[in-house]
């Protein structure tokens, strides 16, 4: 049994490391203003690639793509393709692109006007993170009303705009993208209708309950795959961490629980026994690391993985229930602990 539920972990880890590989120096342990800092630092240095506002077009032809199809995009704030009504299409042909009735066009989720000064169309008007492929009419509906709160399909409601329960979640996580990378230009309270939280007055409760409300789609994560790297065509460089992990949002800016893909997080009752009874010092380190395991616990194995998730060498000692891994090179690793009551997985920095 032991082995098998440690293959299964291996399997678990290997894919995460590979979603956290972006992040690998990026201090996650952080909480509130302190983690917004990194993660804004993080996806500004590595936006590298700026688009124009014209190589948007052929961007959104590939990371709007319906999973699965090489020819339709999905529309924003679309829902029914089979209503007869053009307004309301979810999708539509990539090559459909313009400005007439029943073509689409880039749709700036987060409005030119709102932003402070104005967006405009370089820059953050033309960061494809937050540009969608919307029918044109819809995109003329919504016009630059702020987003509000409601239930159903898209709408303009109160003198707002509900995205619709499908898209609601998508823009949330733009929202709070915008804001990490263009600061007070991007404020969410600018763009959306609702309470300030307390640790952060420019950030509002709807984005982060649209963020539990909605989760993260494919769709989602094959846009951010496409945009987190310069080896494609229109590829920024930077990605939308809120995509990659929505409870970073919990835990910058306090709240009910997001969900925790990466599974760091929010631990079970069994994970905080194991965490309460096993120590690791220091971390962040500079390569030289202890871990200390209770005698309540029978160590069975200690492996340290890199963010690709191989195993990596180390020199080990183990004196009593001290186990001593030196000469780590600088990075980010994850040290996998398999006792007699549990497996527990801890991230290290190595700097």
């Amino acid at each position: 049994m032991k082995k098998t539920l440690l293959s299964i972990l291996l399997l678990t880890t290997t894919s995460l490391f590979s979603q956290q590989a972006y992040y690998s120096n990026v201090n996650l342990t952080l909480t509130g203003m302190a983690l917004k800092a990194e993660l804004a630092n993080k996806i500004t240095v590595t936006h590298t690639n700026n688009l124009s506002y014209s190589q948007v077009w052929s961007a959104l032809k590939i990371t709007d793509l319906v999973p699965g199809s090489s020819t339709n995009v999905y529309l924003v704030y679309g829902y029914d393709d089979t209503d007869g009504n053009v307004t309301t299409d979810l999708t539509r042909s990539k090559n459909n692109n313009g400005g007439s009735v029943g073509d689409w066009n880039r749709e700036h989720t987060y409005p030119k006007s709102l932003g402070t000064p104005a967006l405009g169309t370089s820059g953050p008007g033309a960061d494809a993170h937050m540009l969608r492929s919307c029918d044109v009419q819809r995109n003329g509906s919504r016009g630059s009303l702020k987003f509000v709160d409601a239930t159903g399909t898209s709408k303009s409601i109160n003198g707002g705009w509900y995205p619709g329960d499908q898209w609601k979640g998508d823009m949330a996580r733009i929202m709070m993208y915008m804001y990490l990378r263009y600061g007070s230009r991007c404020l969410p309270i600018n763009v959306g209708v609702g309470t300030s939280v307390n640790i952060d007055p420019d950030m509002i409760d709807l984005f982060l309950q649209w963020n539990i409300d909605d989760p993260v789609s494919t769709y989602e994560v094959t846009r951010n795959n496409y945009l987190g790297t310069t080896s494609n065509t229109y590829g920024q460089g930077n990605r939308n961490p809120f995509i990659d992990e929505p409870y970073l949002a919990t835990r910058i800016w306090g709240g009910a629980d997001a969900e925790d893909i990466w599974g760091i997080y929010n631990l079970s009752v069994n994970d905080l026994y194991l965490n309460s009874l096993i120590t690791i010092y220091p971390n962040p380190s500079k390569g030289d690391v202890t871990i200390v395991i209770s005698e309540e616990l029978s160590l069975d194995v200690v492996n340290v993985y890199s963010t690709n998730g191989q195993a990596v060498s180390t020199e080990m000692s183990i004196i009593g229930n001290s186990i001593h891994i030196d000469n780590l090179e600088g990075g980010f690793y994850m040290v996998q602990i398999a006792t007699d009551k549990g497996i527990i997985t801890e991230k290290l920095i190595v700097n």
